[in-house]
């Protein structure tokens, strides 16, 4: 069965554009030229994949990616920003808002292809699984679930591989160009400064003192060290 893609876009030729190509791919496009529809039909049938126009008319991009995080059913659904907003402060804000990756217009078909393939590859469950516990934090690879405080506590697919991955080389200094490697690959979207919005969604999450953290650290000059509590 082909995933489904959810597509946001009020220009006509770019939207059909992206969906001839996204078929073409062997995905699934639904088309939605405001965001009315967009999070009922998604309540019906979820998609794989969001990708976000953030200039809509009847609505903001922006805003439908806040709802979507806050959603329930649909929170962890990956999100991909396309817009004509280049900038990095605009990326930067993309990010914070739970994006998983943000493609700027005028923009490549074959690019977008592969960058829509390389953030549902983010979202697959690893092959060999395992679960990290230390204190009141569970990590869960294989269900990509983080319990805090006995409490789930919702990630998006990139926000759960950068932390599972720190807290897999527990002690370990990675700068930040290593962790563009090891957790984005080849979607070179991503900025260092892109990986500092992320490690501070993280620290939101997991720390009770976000500003003092215990146990994601910065290393100064260098990049950021997972610490576990000792005996963990």
């Amino acid at each position: 069965m082909s995933q489904s893609i959810f597509v946001l876009e009020d220009e006509t030729d770019i939207a059909r554009l992206v969906q001839h190509h996204l078929q073409a791919a062997g995905f699934e496009a639904r088309l939605f030229h405001t965001p009315t529809n967009l999070i009922p039909e998604a309540e019906r049938k979820v998609p794989a994949l969001f990708l976000l126009d953030i200039m809509v008319p009847g609505g903001d991009g922006l805003d439908v990616c806040k709802r979507l995080r806050n959603h329930p059913g649909l929170s962890t659904v990956p999100i991909i920003f396309l817009t004509a907003r280049a900038g990095e402060n605009d990326r930067v804000v993309g990010l914070e808002v739970g994006a998983d990756d943000y493609i700027t217009k005028p923009f490549s078909t074959r690019e977008l292809v592969a960058r829509v393939k390389a953030v549902l590859r983010r979202f697959e469950r690893p092959s060999a699984p395992s679960v990290i516990r230390f204190e009141e934090i569970v990590i869960d690879g294989g269900a990509m679930q983080l319990t805090v405080r006995g409490q789930m506590t919702t990630t998006t697919a990139t926000e759960f591989r950068l932390l599972d991955y720190l807290a897999r080389h527990p002690g370990r200094v990675f700068t930040r160009d290593h962790l563009l490697d090891a957790v984005w690959g080849d979607a070179r979207f991503v900025t260092p400064r892109s990986v500092d919005v992320y490690v501070r969604r993280i620290r939101e999450k997991i720390e009770l003192d976000p500003e003092d953290p215990r146990y994601l650290k910065t290393v100064r000059g260098a990049g950021y060290r997972f610490e576990l509590p000792k005996g963990e």
